[in-house]
């Protein structure tokens, strides 16, 4: 359990909340059935725009598509530096994708029925983890040379996401494709549990004494949690997809939205898995492949993700994964011996590895948000193109479609993304040793036992430094 006198970086308790849903009129918001109702249909606009656009503009290169420009500037670049560190899971609740499943299951656009439609299979046990959206998300980054620069394999991708959550939504119950199959969703669940806001019960006593809990069955206000969770004991963000039904069904208005320090949830000490040990490596690790990739200096791995030639591409796909996938966690494995060797020899090396693996969110994080850093600066002038002339066909809504590519604050980047890289360590070292108390008996063992990962860890901020800005 956390030791509540503790505070994330020597500043704010672990314990702190601010129940934003105290002001009137957010509860009544979230009560309400048209949240998240309106924001999808605004974001089913928005995307809507991108799937035309990335569909028309074909093959060609992507600069000047509102496709690539809006998914792999705007949204990417909003996801990473404001929605998943702040507001959690958001974007899984206003994410257009999946609402045609929904709303198709449910049979409604806003109103509450009763029984769903479809086969409403369980999701198999075995694949209730994060494995097979570990494996979607590194095979997607596969075709990470065409689906940034090529509209139409933008295009493929994200109708792929609306195809595959409408069959699966037939097949199993409620959410399941967001919870265990979405590509995007495995890494903001991650993620989310270094995130500024939660979604919590208020009191659990209340939830204790109230035996129906109509927030896991549903009632006439709204529906059984669609992502199958159990909001009245929910400690971590990792599979909450914010739908906000629970606020809508719980009848003793007892669900709350708290603001709180970063990163709590890393302090809970359960459920923590291989799964999600391999997630954090993965993301780490792709976060320095896309780097090389799109911002790097080397031109050989643009033309092997490119897929200029097989053998190259296939050398890309290899190294890639073998990094990702055994090399960083056998690095990682090898520092986690060291600190079970170090704290207390008895400790299973298991849960040492899985343990310290969540230090990795904090940096993995930021290291994400740096390299964002690397397309927002040089890249948003093209957003004002796009907007005025989302389909290359010569329009100038807004009177931007000549705007020039100007690349802005360009030369102070290096110093962002040293000072988010810093901020990740700090607060990996932080979480690091809090978990490190967790894990052995006493605070010398956890000293010692921290050490070592202490050591990984400013290494690794170290060479994406040296990456990033070097």
């Amino acid at each position: 359990m956390n030791d509540k006198k503790d505070r994330i970086l020597g500043l704010i308790p672990v314990d702190w909340r601010y129940d934003l849903t105290s002001l009137p009129y957010v509860r009544r918001m979230f009560k309400s059935r048209w949240m998240p109702f309106l924001p999808i249909v605004l974001n089913l606009f928005v995307f809507t725009v991108i799937l035309m656009a990335g569909l028309t503009g074909g093959v060609s290169a992507g600069n000047y598509n509102f496709g690539i420009m809006f998914v792999w500037i705007v949204w990417w670049v909003l996801l990473m530096m404001v929605m998943v560190p702040v507001f959690s899971r958001i974007w899984c609740m206003v994410c257009p994708l999946p609402a045609f499943a929904e709303w198709m299951q449910r049979g409604s656009f806003l109103g509450v029925r009763k029984k769903l439609i479809g086969l409403n299979k369980k999701w198999p046990k075995p694949l209730k983890n994060m494995w097979l959206m570990n494996f979607l998300f590194l095979a997607t980054t596969y075709t990470t040379g065409f689906i940034t620069t090529r509209p139409l394999a933008t295009f493929i991708l994200l109708m792929s996401i609306i195809v595959g959550s409408i069959v699966l939504s037939m097949i199993y119950e409620r959410r399941n494709f967001c919870v265990y199959g979405c590509p995007v969703s495995g890494f903001q669940g991650l993620y989310s549990n270094l995130a500024m806001t939660e979604i919590r019960a208020k009191d659990p006593e209340v939830c204790k004494n109230h035996k129906l809990r109509e927030c896991v069955i549903g009632n006439e206000k709204g529906y059984a949690c669609p992502w199958m969770q159990t909001p009245f004991s929910m400690k971590r963000n990792t599979y909450c997809g914010m739908c906000l039904e629970c606020f809508k069904t719980c009848k003793y208005d007892n669900m709350v939205f708290n603001l709180r320090a970063p990163g709590t949830d890393l302090l809970v000490d359960e459920k923590r898995g291989l799964d999600e040990a391999w997630k954090a490596f993965i993301m780490l690790g792709i976060s320095v492949f896309f780097f090389l990739i799109m911002q790097g200096p080397y031109g050989i791995l643009k033309d092997w993700a490119n897929a200029n030639t097989i053998e190259g591409y296939l050398s890309f796909v290899g190294i890639h994964s073998v990094f990702n996938l055994l090399l960083l966690p056998g690095i990682f494995l090898v520092f986690a011996y060291a600190s079970q060797v170090l704290g207390r020899k008895d400790v299973p090396l298991k849960k040492v590895f899985i343990n310290f693996s969540y230090t990795l969110v904090p940096l993995g994080l930021m290291a994400w948000i740096a390299f964002s850093f690397g397309i927002l600066f040089p890249n948003s002038s093209y957003v004002l193109h796009v907007i005025s002339d989302p389909f290359a066909w010569g329009w100038d809504l807004l009177g931007t479609a000549k705007f020039p590519w100007t690349p802005f604050m360009t030369g102070v980047m290096p110093y962002f993304q040293i000072g988010t890289l810093l901020l990740g360590l700090a607060l990996s070292l932080d979480i690091g040793f809090k978990i490190s108390k967790q894990t052995f008996q006493n605070r010398e063992e956890a000293v010692r036992g921290y050490y070592p990962i202490a050591v990984f860890l400013t290494a690794a901020t170290m060479f994406l430094i040296w990456l990033f800005t070097g």
